[in-house]
């Protein structure tokens, strides 16, 4: 799922990490993260099963984020693409292109897995959350978002041992994104620049 399809991707987007008891169900893993997390950074793999039984391409990067409203996911295979949320705007940067996207923050955010990555403690102002159960040895939640125009139907996060090990995301167009999370270190202390981006130089522009 990469940022040139038609859905923002975020959320690429989306990325969490919970501290708490492995016997903890998923919202009070979720609330211990939000509680808890002010900073993170890791690792992530992607695949985007489609309506059509195409078969998913995979797609691999980084991440880090610093909440409130801070971001950086970066892809590296198998196109490389750069998201940065600087606070008050998401940037969204394809290199093969040499294209960048920008809009405001507040509307990328809104009901998409940014807000839960990098937003503040008020989740249930844009989702209606609510236990899943548990099913491949994680305790699932559910996110389904509130406002009418989101990109997507509904978010899943799986936890196990305290922490995000999977997240799949069901959007408009009838796609499933799988992420899953390699090791995630919480709290660490982040270089600002991360979290700040200039247009390259001749780079087409597009947006805010």
């Amino acid at each position: 799922m990469m940022f040139r399809t038609p859905t923002l991707r975020a959320l690429g987007l989306a990325l969490l990490f919970a501290a708490g008891s492995v016997h903890a169900d998923g919202l009070a893993q979720l609330k211990q993260f939000m509680d808890g997390t002010r900073t993170a950074r890791g690792s992530f793999t992607q695949q985007v099963f489609s309506k059509s039984g195409r078969k998913p391409q995979p797609a691999s990067g980084t991440f880090a984020f610093s909440r409130p409203g801070k971001f950086r996911w970066i892809y590296e295979k198998p196109y490389a693409q750069l998201l940065v949320g600087d606070g008050s705007k998401l940037w969204a940067y394809d290199q093969e292109l040499n294209q960048v996207t920008t809009k405001k923050l507040g509307q990328a955010l809104g009901s998409t897995p940014a807000a839960i990555l990098a937003g503040d403690n008020s989740l249930d102002r844009n989702f209606v959350l609510k236990n899943a159960g548990d099913a491949d040895g994680l305790e699932w939640i559910e996110a389904t978002p509130k406002a009418e125009d989101s990109s997507f139907e509904r978010i899943r996060m799986g936890f196990a041992g305290g922490q995000l090990k999977a997240m799949l995301l069901n959007d408009n167009f009838g796609q499933t994104t799988s992420l899953l999370f390699g090791q995630i270190e919480r709290n660490p202390s982040l270089d600002a620049g991360l979290f700040r981006f200039t247009p390259p130089k001749g780079a087409d522009v597009v947006g805010e």
